[in-house]
């Protein structure tokens, strides 16, 4: 038997009045997180909430976010967190498509309105027969009438509650896949999936027992930060600081006040940091204590790395996942050669390899390209109620990734692009994450994505899409001329477009889907 709640009723048992969670000027410990989960418990149990159903949250980063994930989780129930930027019309999509029988929703802002749209959502699937009103002041009424807070639906309930006994293979998550290339399906990820994938990331990450404070910038609904940040924190006794929503100069204070030790975050986020410290006057040693930086979610671009590591003071540990493997598989190896713009090795317990268009292996060859396939503990069970869509992604136990990567005489794996990003000009294969490394080189660039777009005689051209520097002279036309020197004939981008900010998921991904053609 084994429930992934036991991540945070252990530390509650062993170090229970060690500091869990710091949101803003609220600080709690772990037991304090524990007993308000089992209230989350005693009252899902009270409304009829039986192990094995799904119930579902939208909750930014705040302390209730823990407390209502483990409070799912000990009643035995199975959690599946929604992106809180999701519409009406989405929110009820993910409702239905999961079956979910009750919903916490956090009340939002004018700017962001959450609660208003997750009622729509909700008010549009009679099957999900509860809504709990999460709100920023715990004694603060619903602000929708005719909605219970969270806070009242509590009131009264034990804070003593015995957590169901589930077995090792039982869902313990639904994560949604960001639905970039196409409609979203609930990965089903198991409560061994996620313990083991969270006790590896704890070993990989070389983290000691409360003594490490994880920055928490990430959004607690999305497999990183929530696998590799708050199970892995709270597995070891550690300490999450966390933010609803990452600013550069917010987070750069926290690291300082908080004494921040891990930080983790994706490439762009990262641009922001760099940004942040050239402009900030506080002392470059006040970020000491800061002992690894993780980047994962989507590839470093090699010079941002370097630059993090000069402007920061500290190695970026580069890692690989994705939400159907729980969602970490391969990182750069702490004891092992760096090798930037490498995600590094296969994590313990977890196989990789590379095969071809028809899942046949591709042979050991520094040069060749193939997809990534894994193996192992992180793979998850299935899509929810989609076997077909599972039997066409797992096929004797290897997850086929759409990623496409080449494996080094080193065994160091090398992502070189998604293999729907793969643009095919005029027969020629160019992966643009090759174009986007060295585009980033130039001074006149700060971030880039390239996409092809559709060409009558070539079948795509290539475009990119530039986030430029304003402080740089160079023109589009000239940018064009720079990368003609830097490339072969058939891969250089033709077409040079100058835009004030690129679409992205919450988490820092680059939609390139929504960048048009034109």
């Amino acid at each position: 038997m084994l429930n992934l709640a036991e991540i945070l009723e252990n530390s509650a048992r062993t170090c229970p009045d060690r500091t869990a969670v710091v949101a803003g000027e609220t600080r709690m410990t772990f037991a304090e997180v524990d007993a308000a989960a089992k209230q989350v418990a005693n009252l899902l149990v009270a409304r009829g909430i039986e192990p094995g159903d799904r119930v579902a949250l939208s909750i930014p980063n705040v302390v209730w976010f823990p407390i209502v994930y483990y409070g799912i989780l000990e009643a035995g129930a199975v959690v599946v967190p929604l992106n809180i930027l999701l519409k009406g019309r989405e929110v009820a999509y993910h409702l239905e498509d999961s079956g979910a029988r009750a919903y916490f929703c956090f009340e939002g802002s004018p700017e962001l309105p959450v609660l208003e749209e997750g009622r729509a959502g909700f008010d549009a699937v009679p099957g999900c027969e509860h809504l709990f009103v999460v709100t920023a002041d715990p004694q603060a009424l619903s602000p929708l009438p005719g909605t219970e807070t969270l806070t009242r639906a509590l009131a009264g309930h034990s804070e003593v509650f015995e957590s169901v006994a589930t077995e090792s293979d039982d869902t313990a998550v639904v994560l949604y896949t960001s639905g970039t290339t196409g409609k979203p399906k609930g990965a089903e990820l198991t409560h061994a999936n996620v313990t083991l994938n969270a006790l590896t990331a704890h070993r990989t990450f070389e983290g000691g027992e409360g003594t490490d404070i994880h920055l928490v910038t990430l959004p607690l609904f999305h497999s990183f930060g929530q696998t590799l940040q708050m199970h892995t924190a709270f597995a070891a006794g550690n300490t999450l600081v966390l933010m609803p929503r990452f600013d550069p100069a917010a987070a750069i204070a926290l690291i300082r006040s908080e004494q921040v030790t891990v930080f983790a975050g994706v490439p762009t986020m990262y641009h922001g940091l760099l940004a942040a410290v050239s402009g900030d006057s506080g002392p470059a040693e006040a970020l000491s204590t800061l002992r690894i930086a993780v980047s994962a979610g989507s590839a470093m671009p090699t010079e941002l790395m370097a630059r993090v590591e000069e402007k920061l003071g500290v190695q970026v540990m580069e890692g690989y996942g994705l939400s159907e493997t729980s969602p970490g598989v391969c990182f750069t190896p702490r004891d092992g050669r760096r090798k930037p713009g490498s995600i590094g090795k296969p994590i313990w317990g977890v196989q990789m390899k590379l095969v071809d268009e028809n899942g046949r292996d591709i042979d050991d060859d520094p040069s060749a390209v193939g997809e990534i396939a894994v193996k192992g503990h992180p793979v998850m069970k299935g899509y929810l109620n989609r076997p077909e869509a599972t039997a066409a992604a797992i096929v004797d136990g290897w997850f086929r990734t759409g990623d496409l990567a080449r494996k080094d005489e080193d065994g160091y794996y090398h992502v070189i692009d998604r293999a729907k990003d793969m643009i095919i000009r005029g027969g020629y294969n160019v992966y643009p994450r090759e174009l986007e490394e060295v585009l980033m080189t130039h001074p006149a660039v700060s971030m880039v994505a390239v996409v092809g777009v559709p060409h009558d005689t070539l079948g795509e051209e290539i475009k990119a899409y530039v986030l430029n520097n304003p402080a740089d002279p160079t023109t589009p036309d000239e940018l064009v001329r720079w990368g003609k020197q830097q490339f072969a004939a058939y891969k250089y981008p033709r077409v040079v477009e100058f835009v004030d900010r690129l679409p992205m998921t919450a988490t820092g991904k680059i939609l390139k889907r929504e960048l048009g053609p034109a």
